[in-house]
């Protein structure tokens, strides 16, 4: 069984910076970010394959978000910078058992609560 626990969240500047965390309990393969503004769908941010160096973004935090892990501590990270209003909405973890990863929300099975990310 799969657990995704994510922090980090909260309210920043325009043009500021946040990293996320999501710590993940149980074996995953895909694993990755997405956000959902309010009236919109949700959307891939970044993925990768646990492991791979091999990273998928969404063309428009290309440049200032950076996914990465840290094996040892069963935890993935978002780093955010220069963020901007557009940014703004609730931030989830999702996983997945599948060998090929995308930024497609509907092909992850697996999802934690989310963290709000308000930038203004």
């Amino acid at each position: 069984h799969v657990q995704l626990v994510e922090s980090g969240g909260g309210s920043v500047q325009a043009g500021g910076s946040l990293r996320l965390s999501c710590v993940a309990s149980g074996y995953t393969s895909c694993i990755g970010w997405f956000r959902q503004a309010p009236g919109k769908e949700r959307e891939g941010v970044a993925t990768f394959r646990g492991g791979s160096s091999r990273k998928f973004y969404a063309d428009s935090v290309k440049g200032r978000f950076t996914i990465s892990e840290d094996a040892a501590k069963d935890t993935v990270y978002l780093e955010m910078k220069s963020l901007k209003p557009e940014d703004s909405g609730m931030y989830y973890c999702a996983a997945d058992l599948r060998l090929s990863c995308s930024t497609r929300a509907g092909e992850y099975t697996f999802w934690g609560q989310g963290t709000q990310v308000t930038v203004s």
